[in-house]
């Protein structure tokens, strides 16, 4: 009966969690920006009844929403940042609401919305059962910089959560059973001493030279590196002009591995690198970790509980207007990637060719699979169990980071994928509170044979402050 009350409960709110998701949609701002996002959830949850507290990690836009008492404490993530260059109307042709503007082009107007509306639904329940325990939500900003949970996870505030959910919008309803893996972002800078190239480049001591002699070792680098290792890089400062010899110069790289041990060896060696391309070059360098991101840790038996719950829930449905909109989007992919998101489908159990899958799928012969792509969502898996889902909030085949995907996002097709989320959250959550299988205990000895005895380090250094920007500025995504 109790379960039946919050689907009730949610079912009567929708239409005002999809208001909220829809004005951020509509405001889309770029990581450690998202004023507008974070105060508009933080007003709904204050009017809920939660206890805010703002600025955490030093990020003015990273706030936890606290309701209740005691233990057990359990925690949903959110967020709300969006994209670079991906603003798109809800369209199936490609039409920029702003050319080259932001926009939620991996749904991050839904991921934070639902867990929004999931706490504050159980939070309805817990008062009609005079239920005991802590229930948080926490508004986690710049996951496309990946480090906005690293600078939260740094100031210690999910060390006494004994579980914690979250969610992705996705192609398909499913238990997030694989690894995404782990990234450390760094840039070097080079300094050199200026000359005219022309007249005298003998007195000049190229910080580009630099630079491009440690993007050649580390492309040779690339050799010698474990198998799925990623290496990428951006020159972010080539000199002002062609006939001056830059005594500054600077560039950008993401290393990926499939766990942090990985990364922090390939980013020890490529440190060797640069320092290798500076003696070459008679400069000096030095580097600046931007970001340092655990791979995620699946849980099991939590994964386990919002398959579960989901059956609960209740299965989507999609009109015929929502059908021939998925259709006309994925005309506009190409047939490669249409073909790998259908053999995708078939990995989780799907049936490949279903333009909006309905549904819920949990595939335990995937569980632990490494696949591309870092989320800062792996730091909070590495000191408290994750449990974690994606739901169906666009057709398949269209890929995160696209304007098909900010489309999709925007449209009732997300909001419907948005609203399962907020309710297999909620009910799961629900479940932990109560507690009455041990479930908790459980998610807690697998969280630990995860861990494999490895206790979490930030991977940011403690004197790096978060790059808090003023506007809406352009920060590189690294996801």
């Amino acid at each position: 009966m109790a379960k039946a009350d919050i689907i009730n409960w949610l079912n009567k709110n929708e239409a005002n969690y999809t208001e909220i998701s829809k004005q951020i949609w509509d405001h889309p701002e770029v990581g450690y920006t998202e004023s507008f996002a974070s105060s508009l959830q933080m007003k709904a949850l204050e009017e809920a009844g939660f206890k805010v507290s703002t600025g955490i990690g030093e990020i003015p836009t990273a706030f936890i929403a606290e309701y209740g008492k005691g233990k057990p404490v359990i925690g949903i993530l959110g967020e709300f940042d969006a994209l670079p260059g991906l603003s798109q109307q809800v369209s199936t042709t490609y039409s920029p609401v702003v050319a080259n503007g932001p926009g939620h082009g991996c749904g991050h107007n839904l991921l934070g919305t639902a867990g929004v509306e999931a706490v504050i639904a159980l939070k309805e329940q817990m008062e009609a059962e005079v239920l005991p325990g802590t229930i948080r939500y926490y508004g986690c900003p710049a996951e496309e910089l990946l480090s906005g949970k690293t600078f939260m996870a740094r100031d210690g505030v999910f060390d006494d959560l004994d579980c914690a959910l979250t969610w992705h919008p996705g192609t398909s309803n499913m238990t997030a059973n694989f690894r995404m893996q782990a990234l450390t972002a760094i840039e070097f800078y080079f300094s050199g001493r200026t000359a005219h190239a022309g007249a005298a480049p003998h007195l000049g001591r190229s910080a580009l030279d630099a630079v491009e002699l440690m993007n050649v070792g580390a492309n040779y680098l690339r050799e010698h590196v474990p198998d799925g290792t990623r290496i990428h890089y951006q020159i972010t400062n080539g000199g002002m002009a062609p006939n001056v010899v830059p005594d500054s110069a600077s560039v950008y790289y993401f290393l990926r591995g499939v766990d942090r041990n990985q990364v922090e060896d390939l980013e020890a060696r490529l440190i060797k690198v640069a320092q290798g391309a500076a003696m070459m070059t008679e400069t000096s360098v030095r580097w600046e970790i931007k970001a340092g991101c655990y791979d995620t840790l699946p849980n099991k038996t939590l994964n386990e509980l919002m398959f579960a719950q989901a059956e609960i829930g209740g299965k989507l449905a999609f009109t015929e207007e929502e059908e021939k909109f998925a259709k006309e989007l994925c005309l506009t992919i190409n047939s490669a990637e249409l073909a790998a998101a259908k053999q995708q489908s078939l990995m989780i159990g799907g049936d490949g060719i279903t333009d909006l899958d309905a549904q819920f799928y949990h595939n335990p012969n995937y569980f632990g699979t490494t696949v591309g792509g870092s989320t800062d969502v792996g730091d909070v898996s590495w000191i408290v169990p994750v449990g974690s889902i994606m739901t169906t909030c666009a057709p398949l085949g269209v890929n995160l980071h696209t304007w098909q995907a900010t489309a999709s996002f925007g449209s009732s097709i997300g909001m419907k994928g948005m609203h399962l989320a907020a309710k297999v959250m909620a009910l799961t959550a629900y479940e932990l509170l109560l507690n009455q299988d041990g479930t908790i205990e459980k998610a807690k000895a697998e969280f630990m044979n995860s861990k494999k005895g490895r206790d979490y380090i930030p991977g940011i250094p403690a004197d790096v402050k978060p790059p808090v920007q003023k506007n809406n500025t352009d920060p590189v995504s690294t996801r």
